[in-house]
């Protein structure tokens, strides 16, 4: 007697490639976007007020830079085989704060035109640099990155300082405000304080008669080629942002670790580094072109992939969808332009000071107590205060010079770097107190 058939059971899908119906599609994508629209926001307004652009050149930065961000995470979310760009991971893009900062030090020293010639030498250094990751990124160990990273939030905050000059009782209001919503808020929300402390300094501004005008304009428009004229290619004052590309290697591969574990996928580094390093290279070529900053590849959604427990890529996807269209209602980014500088101000202050907290967290993971790894950092961190402290000590230094170590962040992270290898390969061998009831031979470096 024949065995009845039975139908062969449907092939799983895997969590990060789940396809959801619209109806849940949208809000979850809107989640996503709340939580990475504060940093293209944020860092537009920062390079619009350092530079006084005009109104309407700011309203076209910030639709370039949110189409951009959107680009990004359509390229992350889904992947093109053809460029083997996209870690078909659920990613944002976004403007890297520190990238941010480095590109506004090019700029006041050197102009806009170079800043923007610097990120497409960056970028373009980056796709050069992917076939050696695997050595490259052993470069760039927490004691390095961490380093850096102090440095670039304490450059910043010197820079923005003077944003506040203008109006420090609106500027000491916004900090009071986002300090509150920090406290105050959770989840999503506590993610956009900034954000919504912009939105409360500029509230509080126009109840004080010193908010500005918001101009008019067409509701929908392409972003400016090449705002600043044509980019400016100078190698030496491109090499913050060289270094800036090179660490951004170590941060992606903890970041896809990251990703990669909370979406249920085994990480691969790498195989998903060197696409995720390329899509934002490819991106960042179009940042270079529109008048942005370095693009980067950023993990600040995974909360809420951990949160709501979807881990599909098609999520972001969308909210990258949404972000172009936000880009092209040119009404959102000139109601933005028109935030007071002192707000800004605050704002970047908040940015800049908690870039410094990452890097000094990054530089907990260090042993700073034993061994080499204290004097190493010590004696960066002079080299690269020094340039933001005493400026005026490397003025008679040849212009080549001046600009690689009149930079503090340059100088520092070069420092860190050589450093950190000279005393991995000739500094002695130490060895840590043993922990109580330890084997004594325990804890050699």
């Amino acid at each position: 007697m024949a065995e009845p058939v039975t139908a062969a059971p449907a092939p799983s899908v895997a969590p990060v490639d789940e396809r959801l119906p619209l109806r849940r599609l949208v809000p979850l994508a809107c989640q996503h976007l709340l939580a990475g629209v504060a940093a293209p926001v944020s860092s537009v307004l920062l390079i619009a007020t350092t530079l006084k652009l005009p109104a309407g050149r700011t309203a076209s930065l910030l639709s370039a830079t949110l189409i951009l961000c959107g680009v990004g995470a359509l390229l992350q979310s889904l992947g093109v085989r053809a460029l083997r760009a996209g870690a078909r991971l659920p990613f944002l893009m976004l403007p890297g704060g520190a990238a941010v900062a480095i590109f506004l030090q090019i700029a006041q020293e050197y102009g806009p035109a170079t800043a923007s010639g610097s990120v497409l030498v960056a970028a373009a250094f980056l796709l050069c640099v992917l076939p050696f990751y695997g050595r490259l990124v052993r470069l760039f160990p927490p004691l390095v990155m961490g380093t850096t990273v102090v440095l670039i939030g304490i450059n910043m905050i010197k820079v923005t300082a003077p944003m506040v000059v203008a109006g420090p009782g609106l500027a000491f209001a916004t900090l009071g405000i986002v300090a509150v919503l920090f406290l105050v808020l959770r989840g999503v929300w506590r993610q956009m304080a900034v954000l919504l402390g912009l939105a409360g300094g500029t509230a509080l501004a126009a109840l004080t008669g010193s908010a500005p005008h918001v101009a008019s304009g067409d509701a929908f428009a392409l972003p400016v080629l090449l705002p600043y004229g044509t980019p400016h290619i100078d190698l030496l004052a491109a090499v913050p942002l060289l270094v800036f590309a090179l660490a951004s290697l170590a941060e992606a591969t903890g970041q896809t670790v990251l990703n990669s574990e909370a979406v249920g996928r085994t990480p691969d580094p790498g195989r998903d580094v060197p696409r995720i390093a390329r899509a934002d290279a490819l991106v960042s070529l179009g940042s270079g072109l529109f008048g942005a900053s370095l693009m980067v590849t950023s993990a600040e959604n995974i909360g809420i992939v951990q949160l709501t427990r979807v881990r599909s890529r098609f999520v972001t996807a969308a909210a990258g969808a949404l972000l172009v269209v936000c880009g092209l209602c040119t009404p959102l980014s000139r109601l933005l332009a028109a935030i007071p500088a002192p707000v800004v101000g605050a704002a970047g202050l908040v940015i800049y000071a908690v870039i410094a907290v990452m890097g000094f967290g990054m530089l907990a993971r260090t042993d700073l107590a034993h061994g080499s790894d204290g004097i190493v950092v010590a004696l960066a961190l002079v080299v690269g205060l020094l340039p933001i402290v005493a400026p005026e000590m490397y003025t008679d230094l040849p212009s080549w010079a001046r600009t690689l170590f009149g930079s503090g962040v340059a100088a520092g992270a070069i420092a860190a770097v050589a450093l950190g290898a000279a005393f991995r390969l000739l500094g002695p061998r130490l060895t840590r107190p043993a922990a109580p009831g330890a084997h004594p031979a325990a804890g050699n470096r």
